[in-house]
């Protein structure tokens, strides 16, 4: 199964991007990373996030990899007490799990693809030519027609 996660960090943010990279590089096979994406923190006043999106390939069951995934959020550094709009040293979200949609245990295609910049940008740069489940475009027409005046971004590195 082809697993696209979205990594961001706004604590230490490069130092905490690079060590979720090597993390996610030695819990799977084939791991492929989008550039790394500066933006303005979102919902709240704090430091500038930067964001990244990995594609993975796993065998795990979703509910497993939500709690494979949180174990490893944890051994970053992540503390899960707080705000949902709040600085982070780690968060790793689940964005699509092969071309499925669910509303149980998680809601996929994850909400934030179609709303943040941050998000369909680093996507549309690793799945450019996958269409999404929902909207039935490819998700590099999704950030062609995104209105990207409204959320700038802008790359912070195109290595990993």
């Amino acid at each position: 199964m082809i697993v696209y996660l979205g990594l961001g960090s706004n604590i230490d943010a490069e130092k905490n991007i690079n060590q979720c990279h090597a993390a996610l590089r030695t819990t799977f096979d084939k791991v492929r990373f989008s550039p790394v994406y500066k933006s303005k923190a979102v919902g709240f006043d704090g430091d500038d996030f930067l964001n990244s999106v990995a594609e993975i390939r796993t065998d795990l069951e979703l509910k497993d990899l939500i709690e494979k995934l949180k174990n490893l959020e944890n051994e970053l550094g992540r503390v899960r007490a707080g705000e949902k709009f709040s600085s982070r040293h780690i968060d790793i979200d689940i964005l699509l799990y092969g071309d499925q949609a669910y509303q149980q245990p998680i809601v996929l295609p994850r909400e934030e693809i179609y709303h943040q910049a941050y998000v369909l940008k680093p996507l549309a740069d690793l799945a450019g030519d996958m269409k999404d489940p929902v909207h039935m475009k490819t998700y590099q027409q999704l950030w062609q027609d995104f209105d990207q005046k409204k959320q700038p971004i802008e790359v912070a590195s195109s290595k990993s």
